[in-house]
């Protein structure tokens, strides 16, 4: 029997298989499809102290090799999920983890603090870095000084693990994974989407309402790896990885860059069983190369 237990810090995991916020509701859409208790974890949407309606649409393009989003965080607010989701999903043996996301550092602090009486969350996953809003979101993530800030506030007002999700539209990720380690963050996740843009040639218009989008899928994955290999060197903090994970070999990449974990994101859009796939797939490898423990490929690139 290969071992998938992997642990982010004191966060213990059944496999190192988490799901990517915004593209996996809350957790229960998929339950017709794979048994949640199989994952390590799963990250719901963007969470927001008030409700938001998310950007107009169009606001989804597909485009070579991934697609691009501009959905924007809608969401029904941090109230509503207490009240309505929680209590479905609460029960789940896997880690249920929240994004939180706000305009302004105060909202962050505010989602935190509505959030810890609820024991089952036993993570966070600060946001940081969403290119599809006009205020906070990536507006904090591109700056050592903006990064810090909004870790040390969400780090006072959380009190269990702490992860601090980056964006790749950077000059260095790894000045940004340092200043938020310094801040007290206990593990990074990288890379949310690129910042792109989409022409309907036909019609002579972009493809999305804003204009311009995150991009994700496979195009994004050999960046993501890279930053990931960065950071997982820079820092002593363990590092989640994602970016066009679409199979086991594909989430290997990451571990074997140095994240302890992995999300997958637009996969699920392809294959809503995909995550349990790619469980599997990274089992048959560990037993046909004959490693014993999962956490034995870490970081050996």
């Amino acid at each position: 029997m290969v071992n998938l237990n992997v642990n982010l810090g004191r966060l213990h995991l059944a496999n190192p298989v988490l799901t990517a916020s915004g593209t996996f509701g809350y957790g229960r859409e998929f339950a017709d499809f794979i048994d949640l208790n199989e994952l390590g974890g799963f990250i719901v949407k963007g969470t927001t102290l008030e409700p938001r309606e998310g950007n107009p649409y169009p606001r989804m393009a597909e485009t070579p090799s991934g697609m691009l989003n501009a959905v924007g965080l809608q969401n029904k607010g941090v109230d509503y999920f207490i009240e309505n989701i929680y209590p479905q999903i609460s029960g789940c043996k896997s880690q249920v983890i929240v994004n939180v996301s706000g305009a302004k550092i105060e909202d962050y602090v505010a989602v935190c603090e509505k959030l810890a009486p609820l024991d089952k969350i036993e993570a966070i996953e600060v946001n940081i870095s969403c290119p599809n809003v006009k205020q906070g979101g990536m507006a904090y993530g591109t700056t050592t000084d903006g990064a810090a800030e909004v870790t040390a506030a969400t780090r006072k007002a959380w009190p269990r693990h702490l992860i601090v999700k980056l964006s790749p539209n950077v000059t260095s990720i790894t000045d940004i994974a340092k200043a938020v380690e310094g801040e007290g963050a206990d593990s990074v996740s990288l890379i949310n989407t690129m910042l792109g843009m989409a022409i309907d040639v036909e019609r002579r218009k972009p493809m999305l309402s804003t204009i311009t989008g995150g991009l994700s899928g496979p195009a994004v994955r050999p960046v993501a790896v890279r930053m990931v290999w960065q950071v997982a060197k820079a820092v002593a903090i363990p590092v989640i990885g994602l970016g066009g994970i679409m199979s086991g070999r594909d989430a290997l990449e990451f571990i074997m860059a140095g994240a302890t974990a992995v999300e997958v994101g637009t996969a699920n859009f392809i294959d809503p069983s995909v995550t349990v796939k790619i469980i599997n797939e990274i089992r048959d490898y560990c037993e046909r190369h004959n490693i014993a423990d999962i956490n034995e490929l870490r970081g050996i690139i």
